[in-house]
């Protein structure tokens, strides 16, 4: 009687748009049932999203149960507001991905393998933030990843996986997982290999400028590349009681590559280029029942490489060979305190503090005679840390209001920098009528270089065109702000506005005094955006669901200092995307999935970058117990993805038209025994590594 009543109950707020209260969480139910009698079949939209306490909770594993859809990182693109484009983004900043509140800072490429390894059966829900608070020990946009617990019960399940790739030439993927859980222990292992070969060529027209005297540049450059890449991560996870828990997690990673270039046209050259890779991280956790979550971190990588060139253009030559080596040994210790307080009040407070020790080198020599040249070559040990504390606070003001606010100060030193920076955090959400709310953020964050962009090396990838690092190089800071509107649980509106002084990026210029390009990242004055996105989902009976998003936004960047030839531009741009999922037959299960965009054109310092585009389709069908699982996709079909960035500024004139390399068909397979689950770990932070 009294389950029947509690559905009752859920059954007349759903049918008049209320809002449920559970938890301290407010659920936002969308459209009216209706009542298909004598039959008695209800249906209607459950809600996919709510409001708590700062943050959005997107049921994302029923938002792509009937998309085409195997893995985390396909599942999170999705998520309305989410493009992807040169990574992925939010309110037009980057993402930062973390897994049941776990840190995990890699770069996107680290980040795409580890969310591919994630099946979709293996999620919860996703929790999105416009501005992560300080306790995460992240900044900016974030989406933290909720895994399914795994059984009380002790048993043994795993995943099988392999897909198979085709470009210009073949590449495939092969993973395989294996997880035991009981109530008190836990151990899981992955091992994925990636084998990946593709080809790229570049043509590139350029008018040179060298002491009053025009050089025409025709170049074409064609590049083959090959690499291997092994990774294997053992974790284990010990429960003394419930939330007293003790983690280990063991991470390793070896990789290898091989490329050769050849130029021709203007100058003529060969360039080999091999190396490997080596990853090593041990990371310790422990959280306690009351609120109490420390632990520490220790990773060394090691990154050693070969390069030849042969190289000549007009009466110029230059043949070498220099070996370089990147190592870094890197700490990292945290403690967060937490406390769930009476009326609605939530506590946290904390500190971290890492150290980093890069030891670089890079001799040249000459590939005839064999002697080391000590002018080119270069030789580095820098040292950094950095020391953080917060606080923070979370509160529910009745059943309209929820906000998270916190305050982080951070200390970092290096060779040249020793600063002090604060970061504070707003996440406000009002819940103006059931079904519809407003959110506003407000961040800031610091975004440092890698650590090879900061050596004092020059690197020859011809005789035209060498890459600077730059020691001055400066970390940036940013400052967001969004306000989101979503109405009736599903449409979302945001505007948006970013300011970023001292932001970097490798830039081109050729040089005035000699027929030389140079690659260097240089620290700009700033760059802002300020923007609107729209998000409008739609659905067709049972068999179409699609999604429209759009994107216009307001771009400058300004230099004052940028060579000799300071600037200060602003470009407008849009960007429109559509996804479509069609269920073809539920017997058997397929489905069909075409999605699309296209950005009208962008800029990034004196570049212009051309428009693009893209068309994506996949096929899936799923077996009816749900373990095995095929799909075919076509990606980029038409070849439009490719972007060509062009100068023609100031005396810069250079125009490069890129090979499309992302265009292929792909197909692949998964297998899942044992009602696989698998346990995902939290990842290794090589962001500014090479």
């Amino acid at each position: 009687m009294k389950r029947l009543l509690i559905l009752s109950t859920i059954f007349i707020a759903i049918a008049s748009k209320a809002q449920i209260q559970v938890n301290d969480s407010t659920y936002l139910f969308l459209d009216s049932l209706f009542m298909n009698l004598p039959e008695v079949m209800v249906t209607g939209e459950q809600p996919i999203v709510k409001a708590d306490q700062g943050k959005l909770t997107y049921d994302l594993p029923r938002m792509v149960s009937q998309l085409p859809v195997d893995n985390a990182l396909d599942a999170i693109k999705e998520l309305p507001g989410v493009v992807d484009m040169d990574g992925l983004t939010l309110a037009g900043k980057a993402i930062n991905i973390i897994i049941d509140g776990k840190v995990s800072t890699l770069s996107y490429e680290q980040l795409t393998q580890l969310l591919q390894t994630i099946p979709v059966s293996r999620i919860e829900k996703a929790e999105v933030m416009y501005a992560a608070p300080a306790r995460y020990q992240v900044r900016g946009p974030m989406i933290n990843l909720i895994l399914k617990k795994d059984n009380e019960n002790s048993n043994l399940t795993g995943e099988l996986f392999s897909s198979w790739l085709q470009r210009q030439y073949g590449s495939f993927r092969e993973r395989a997982s294996l997880l035991y859980s009981s109530s008190k222990f836990s151990a899981d292992l992955l091992y994925s290999y990636n084998r990946n070969k593709n080809k790229q060529t570049m043509d590139k027209e350029a008018l040179h400028t060298v002491n009053g005297t025009v050089y025409p540049m025709n170049l074409s450059d064609r590049l083959l590349y090959r690499s291997h890449n092994h990774n294997i991560r053992l974790g284990m996870d010990y429960t003394f009681a419930q939330d007293n828990v003790l983690s280990m997690v063991y991470t390793t990673n070896f990789s290898n590559y091989d490329n050769n270039g050849v130029t021709s046209g203007t100058q003529n050259s060969i360039a080999k280029r091999t190396g490997n890779d080596q990853l090593h991280n041990v990371k310790l956790d422990y959280r306690t029942p009351f609120g109490l979550s420390t632990g520490a971190e220790f990773t060394f990588y090691k990154s050693p490489g070969k390069q030849h060139i042969n190289s000549t253009m007009n009466d110029e030559e230059i043949s070498i060979q220099y070996d370089e080596l990147q190592k870094i040994n890197s700490w990292k210790f945290h403690a967060t305190q937490e406390h769930s307080l009476s009326n609605n009040w939530g506590l946290n407070y904390g500190a971290y503090y890492s150290t980093t020790v890069d030891n670089s080198f890079q001799n040249y020599y000459d590939m005839e005679t064999g002697k080391y040249n000590p002018e080119k070559s270069m030789k580095a040990r820098r040292k950094e840390y950095t020391v953080n504390g917060f606080a923070g606070f979370s509160k529910a003001f009745g059943e309209k209001v929820s906000m998270d606010a916190s305050f982080a100060a951070e200390l970092y030193n290096s060779d040249i920098w020793n600063e002090w920076m604060f970061y504070p955090t707003l996440n406000v959400n009002y819940l103006a009528s059931p079904g519809n709310m407003f959110q506003f953020s407000l961040s800031s964050d610091k975004r440092y270089p890698e650590f090879w962009s900061i050596n004092n090396s020059i690197a020859y990838l011809s005789t035209y065109s060498e890459i600077h690092g730059n020691p001055d190089l400066k970390p940036s800071v940013s400052y967001n702000t969004s306000l989101t509107y979503i109405l009736k649980s599903k449409y979302i509106f945001t505007a948006f506005f970013n300011h970023q002084p001292d932001y970097f990026v490798q830039a081109l210029y050729q040089d005035p005094t000699r027929l030389t390009e140079v690659y260097k990242y240089l620290n700009f004055d700033y760059q802002q955006q300020f923007g609107v996105q729209m998000v409008i989902p739609f659905k067709i009976g049972n068999w179409l669901n699609s999604r429209i998003t759009t994107t216009g936004y307001n771009k400058r960047e300004k230099d004052n200092d940028f060579w000799d030839i300071p600037f200060n531009r602003n470009h407008t741009s849009f960007m429109v995307s559509m996804n479509n999922s069609i269920t073809l037959s539920t017997q058997p299960n397929l489905l069909l999935n075409i999605s699309g965009y296209y950005q009208n054109g962008s800029i990034q310092g004196i570049y212009d970058l051309s428009r693009s585009g893209a068309l994506n389709a996949s096929l899936r069908w799923k077996s009816d117990n749900q373990k095995f699982t095929v799909t075919l996709k076509g990606n980029d079909l038409l070849g439009t993805e490719q972007v060509n960035p062009k100068i023609k500024f100031k005396g810069q004139h250079v125009s490069n038209r890129f090979s499309n390399t992302t265009r292929g068909v792909e197909v692949s397979f998964s297998y899942q025994f044992g009602n696989h689950k698998e346990k995902q770990r939290e990842e290794v932070d090589t962001s500014r590594f090479k």
